[in-house]
């Protein structure tokens, strides 16, 4: 059975979709009762001939959800971004939060051999290997001695860490970090222990899974799996066209236009990403903080978020992760105030003055939220200049062009966009955001086994870079996934957790 998106955006198809008995689907109708069998079909973006099969080296949507229906791991993420077990039934950390005793629990790979604990360090040490820096989770296990981790039986594991980490389980929930079987080699013939056992592949186009009858989980109520790429419109035309059932990371326009209809359905999960403009704290204008705050003060929050997410999102408070595990929900919401502002930017010397902003259609709204937002920095009499750069290489350029740019972050825990974006040594530290002090805060934090002793260190932290850091978070867009009104079982939860993109508890009505 053979099926890919043409170019036109619908599905070339050899066989019928078998499915269950269909009944009403109306927005106000309730669920019905879970049915087993047919074919469920899931359309990505697609990065072509990028796609990848091996588990840890993954970076796009549709990889992602490859993956996950066929491998898993130890950890996932739940809804608030706090860390929920998967193969690991429970875990426990010595008083230190330096050695972390995980017991697995009891499961079983596609060619039927059980789950040990030799195949959690073969997977760690492969993920870690010096000689594949393609493997996107070796900078987050960093921090692993595997010289000193061990297993202590069949089922319980000692991970040891260089140095103590109390958020280490939601480093085993990143990206690229999916358990594999003691000595698996080829990527082409993937084995896991995941809900749905592969079938083939095809950079680019799909790849079909067929259910697991014996997932620990459960068995999966559809019998197989169909994952597709495409882009924005093609997802659009083949959900709407009934060649796929499940399309996702779809656009405030194509949602407005679907809620229309009745044949498709549109899952939000609210608020769940992040959309900002980022200064570069260590470059004129922008090194001054009463610049910084000035813009801040200018930002027409909800107007972005109406005008650029079409009213599908919340107002940002100019720091990562609304909602999630550590955010400082007491914070004030930061109001607009251009008369401030103005004083700020006089006392600044930056009135009558140009200022550019760097940005890229990379990302969905990224230009229309620039061009809005120097209209808005009009008011205060200060000239935005909004200039674009490669879609292609923007993330990239962006690290080291323009004093102001454009940002957008996906779901991850608060933590983890700390250590990714706002230490000194942070990879992917656009706002130059680099305070020894504050290093030694967050690192003293993470150190802390006490949750809430450690949320309020988080707090600190996160107050600080909310009044005086860079990152200007006017918005936080809703994640939109599209589903055929015949499919039960999609959770409206944020990108990257464990109920993302997954499809063993979803059926066809």
């Amino acid at each position: 059975m053979s099926e890919a998106l043409n170019r036109r955006g619908f599905l070339s198809l050899a066989g019928g979709l078998a499915v269950a008995a269909v009944s009403g689907c109306g927005s106000g109708d309730s669920p019905a009762a879970p049915k087993s069998g047919g074919r469920l079909r899931a359309v990505f973006a697609g990065g072509g001939a990028k796609e990848v099969l091996d588990p840890h080296v993954q970076s796009l949507f549709v990889d992602i959800a490859r993956h996950k229906a066929i491998y898993e791991k130890l950890v996932e993420l739940g809804p608030d971004l706090k860390p929920v077990p998967r193969l690991a039934a429970k875990w426990e950390p010595d008083a230190q939060a330096a050695t972390w005793r995980f017991t697995l629990r009891d499961a079983t790979f596609h060619d039927g051999k059980p789950l040990t604990s030799k195949d959690v360090l073969y997977s760690l040490s492969r993920i870690a290997d010096p000689t594949a820096p393609e493997r996107v989770a070796q900078s987050s296990l960093a921090a692993l001695d595997l010289r000193r981790c061990k297993a202590i039986d069949e089922r319980t594991i000692e991970l040891t860490l260089a140095a103590p980490n109390a958020e280490f389980p939601a480093l085993l929930a990143g990206i690229g970090t999916q358990i594999v079987r003691d000595g698996f080699k080829d990527p082409t013939e993937p084995i896991g222990t995941g809900a749905f056992r592969f079938t083939s592949f095809e950079a680019g186009r799909s790849m079909v899974a067929a259910r697991f009858d014996d997932y620990w989980d459960g068995a999966a109520k559809i019998e197989e799996l169909q994952i597709l790429s495409a882009d924005a419109e093609a997802r659009a035309n083949a959900v709407q066209g009934g060649q796929a059932e499940y399309a996702n990371e779809m656009t405030a326009t194509f949602a407005r236009t679907a809620e229309a209809g009745k044949t498709v359905k549109i899952v939000a999960a609210k608020g769940s990403t992040t959309q900002a403009f980022v200064m570069k704290v260590d470059q004129p204008p922008f090194d001054n903080p009463d610049v910084r705050l000035a813009f801040k003060l200018l930002a027409d929050r909800q107007r972005l978020v109406d005008v650029v997410l079409a009213g599908r999102g919340v107002v940002g408070n100019d720091l990562f992760g609304k909602g999630f595990q550590y955010y400082p929900a007491e914070l004030p919401q930061r109001e607009r105030d251009v008369e401030q502002a103005k004083a700020l930017l006089k006392k600044a010397g930056l009135i009558g003055k140009e200022v550019e902003i760097f940005t890229s259609d990379a990302s969905a709204g990224f230009v229309e939220a620039a061009t809005l937002f120097a209209e808005q920095v009009a008011e205060a009499g200060v000239k935005l200049k909004v200039t674009t750069g490669s879609a292609q290489t923007y993330a990239k350029d962006l690290l080291t062009k323009g004093a102001m740019g454009s940002h957008r972050s996906g779901a991850m825990p608060i933590p983890q966009y700390i250590t990714d974006r706002l230490l000194t040594k942070s990879p992917f530290n656009v706002t130059h955001w680099r305070r020894p002090a504050f290093d030694a805060a967050f690192a003293a934090a993470q150190v802390q086994t006490d949750e809430a002793a450690r949320a309020a260190k988080y707090g600190i932290l996160q107050k600080a870079l909310r009044d005086e850091g860079g990152i200007l978070a006017w918005g936080h867009p809703d994640f939109l996934i599209a589903i055929s009104s015949k499919v039960q079982g999609v959770q409206a939860v944020p990108p990257n957790t464990v109920d993302s993109g997954r499809f063993d508890k979803v059926w066809l009505a």
